[in-house]
């Protein structure tokens, strides 16, 4: 019965972590460019001073599905979407640099481009925007701006995009859904920012929508409901038989 009990346990404590996760996923699914979150656990048998027979279940496998979402045409200039494995680089507040797949930048009210919030990184450094400019973006990255008032050929380079290659052995979801440099990564390149990819390049006027499935993520959250509730189960029932031989013990003695 104690082992029945812990591992029930220890099976409803991961399905809700799981249940969680699915959650998440399904919270983004009109997320532009969001990657689902993976997840799973196993089973795994207790080590140390205990009966071989003792058994919990740990998370296994986590991760995120890479796979690309489907392409939205909004003709916005300033949307874009990516070649497979390229990302778009994003300053956090603490400096340092993370990477995403949503394209829907942003002009911020002190003139930087921005995505939610964050600066988009540019091949030199965050990317100014002038003020009432008509604004053109190359496949390449390259955002040009033609001020008010100028003759057509008069368009100015104001930066480009920093475009980076990553795939699972040199980045990682972080839990703000974010991605950034695997430890691999790192030591590979020497700090925690992926270099310039000279060959990345962008659609312009297109998103890349959630890689998300609504209807696989609600199978997965009534899937994981139903597996709760069974563990909650098995936990009720070893209480009870456990009340049932302690009466047995309490009669024989």
């Amino acid at each position: 019965m104690d082992r029945m009990i812990y591992t029930a346990m220890s099976g409803a404590s991961q399905t809700l972590a799981l249940q969680a996760v699915t959650a998440s996923n399904l919270a983004n699914v009109s997320t532009p460019g969001f990657k689902a979150q993976l997840a799973s656990f196993r089973a795994v048998p207790v080590e140390g001073k205990s009966l071989a027979t003792r058994s919990f279940v740990t998370a296994s496998t986590p991760g995120a599905d890479l796979s690309a979402g489907r392409f939205n045409y909004t003709e916005r200039t300033l949307d874009v979407a990516l070649q497979p494995n390229n990302w778009l680089a994003v300053t956090l507040p603490d400096g340092s640099e993370a990477y995403t797949r949503n394209g829907n930048m942003q002009v911020s009210a002190d003139g930087f481009l921005t995505l939610n919030g964050r600066a988009v990184v540019g091949e030199g450094g965050p990317i100014a925007i002038p003020d009432h400019a008509q604004l053109t973006l190359a496949t390449d990255g390259t955002l040009t701006a033609l001020n008010a008032g100028d003759q057509p050929n008069a368009t100015v380079t104001i930066g480009r995009l920093k475009i980076v290659d990553g795939d699972p052995t040199t980045i990682q979801r972080g839990d703000d859904g974010l991605f950034r440099p695997t430890a691999q990564a790192i030591a590979q390149f020497g700090e925690a920012r992926l270099p310039v990819d000279p060959l990345g390049k962008v659609i312009p006027g297109v998103l890349e929508e959630s890689n998300v499935n609504p209807v696989q993520s609600m199978v997965e959250m009534i899937n994981h409901a139903r597996r709760f509730e069974m563990q909650m189960k098995e936990i009720s029932h070893a209480d009870q038989n456990e009340q049932k031989a302690n009466q047995l013990l309490s009669i024989t003695s």
